[in-house]
């Protein structure tokens, strides 16, 4: 990892508003424990916003490396990866994520569960 930089993985969905908050609580339960299952994995945010009946999510999952972010997501780690429950919540499927590295950073707070 030394030099190269932590990579974020930034998954996108779109949810009708009514449900954000019974999909975010299905993220902190299925999603989460699923990604933080895997060696490599940094740590997991969610993000929402919320505009004319719809909400936004991205989750932004931080990777030691790319070998750590195969293990979670396969070979084809620029597919998205779908749980079965996201059916009932999901306006569409996306077919990729998209991956960046940290290349700087001046974070000073801490995450948790908020509303």
């Amino acid at each position: 990892m030394a030099g190269d930089g932590v990579i974020v993985r930034i998954w996108h969905g779109r949810v009708p508003e009514g449900k954000a908050e019974a999909y975010r609580d299905f993220l902190v339960r299925r999603a989460v424990p699923d990604y933080e299952s895997v060696e490599g994995n940094l740590g997991v945010e969610i993000l929402v916003r919320k505009s004319g009946g719809v909400a936004d999510f991205l989750i932004l999952s931080y990777w030691e490396s790319m070998e750590a972010v195969r293990r979670f997501a396969g070979e084809d780690y620029e597919r998205a990866k779908y749980y079965e429950e996201d059916k009932d919540f999901l306006l569409e499927f996306e077919p990729n994520v998209q991956h960046y590295r940290i290349v700087w950073s001046s974070r000073r707070f801490g995450a948790g569960p908020s509303e």
